[in-house]
């Protein structure tokens, strides 16, 4: 039956280009990633930690992430549609109707350059360096800052290529990471990114938000901010330096504005054409939990250490030692007058 669809859309794409002489192209891709995760202070629970959305079952084999996308391109328009599953989809998309759908826009070019084009429906994030299907991600797990940071947007992109090296693009959404509007909420957000690429091998990223989101009683302003600097020195060594920070109104007494912040440091070392490794280390603090909320005030230092091996150019598998500590009452294990969480995560990954 597949084999029946795609000949199908293969003789309609042909038609297609008869008649018009235009291009008709479709662009199928997926990943799968399946993982087994073990909490060191777990206390049985099926869940690690509230705060992670990615490889989030203890002591079990999962799929964390199975994705299936389609792209079309015909002439000046495109379109991109992607369906999903697994355990991430279970925790990240737990407030959505529309649950098992990745992605689903169309686009298109308003000059026959390709330099201005306008993109529409329900888009991968603009914020942040570390993706979903985290095959290309430096590390296994996801730092603090991308978990809480949104992973999609819904609304309208409209994207221009100054030059070679510089590209600014410009949103109108539903919000942070919505896809339907919340109720009550009546303006849309604004949000930028602002991408310079140079010529030694280094890439700036700067992205903004601006909107009104929940504070605990109502709506109200929140800013949002990520900058990062991705580098990479030689064909063995790669560095990316990053770092958040918000503002929200969290309460209507007072219009007081909490802030949260973030930086991350992470560099990854290819060994051999099979052997990858990578550290990290990252500070998060939402002390006044206006994105993790936690009984206490949430401060916390993290520190992990990868090593991969890439079976072949599509194929991973990947394991992580991760260490978190917090001053505060925050995990389980409490030495010295700090507490701490360790786990380790390791998972085979498919990319085609």
């Amino acid at each position: 039956m597949k084999s029946i669809f795609l000949k199908g859309l293969l003789f309609f794409g042909l038609i297609l280009n008869a008649q018009n002489d235009k291009k008709f192209a479709i662009t199928l891709s997926g990943f799968v990633e399946t993982y087994y995760a073990y909490d060191f202070n777990s206390s049985g629970s099926e869940s690690k930690l509230p705060f992670m959305y990615n490889y989030n079952r203890h002591n079990e084999v999962n799929l964390n992430l199975g994705l299936l996308r389609a792209k079309v391109d015909y002439d000046n328009t495109y379109a991109s549609i992607a369906f999903h599953s697994g355990t991430y989809v279970d925790d990240n998309y737990a407030n959505e109707k529309i649950k098992y759908i990745n992605e689903a826009f169309i686009g298109l070019y308003l000059d026959n350059l390709k330099k201005h084009s306008i993109e529409v429906g329900i888009m991968p994030s603009y914020i942040g360096f570390e993706s979903a299907a985290t095959a290309t991600n430096l590390t296994l797990t996801r730092s603090i800052l991308a978990e809480n940071s949104p992973y999609f947007m819904t609304g309208i992109k409209y994207n221009n290529t100054l030059s070679e090296r510089l590209n600014f693009s410009i949103f109108i959404t539903n919000g942070w990471q919505r896809i339907s509007r919340a109720d009550n909420k009546q303006t849309p957000s604004i949000g930028t990114q602002l991408v310079y690429t140079t010529a030694n091998n280094s890439l700036f990223n700067w992205s903004t938000f601006v909107g009104e989101e929940f504070n605990g009683i109502d709506f109200s302003p929140r800013y949002f901010s990520n900058l990062y600097w991705d580098k990479k020195w030689d064909s063995r060594w790669r560095t990316i330096v990053g770092f958040d920070f918000g503002l929200q109104n969290k309460s209507q007494v007072g219009n007081s504005t909490k802030l949260w912040y973030s930086p991350v440091v992470i560099s990854q070392y290819t060994i051999s054409p099979k052997w990858q490794t990578a550290f990290r280390a990252e500070y998060y603090q939402d002390k006044h939990n206006v994105l993790i909320a936690t009984l206490d005030e949430f401060k916390t230092v993290g520190f992990s250490m990868n090593l991969d091996y890439l079976l072949n150019d599509k194929t991973k598998f990947r394991t992580e030692l991760r260490h978190f500590s917090s001053e505060n009452n925050l995990f389980t294990t409490s030495t010295m007058n700090t507490t701490s969480n360790l786990f380790f995560t390791s998972s085979l990954c498919f990319e085609f």
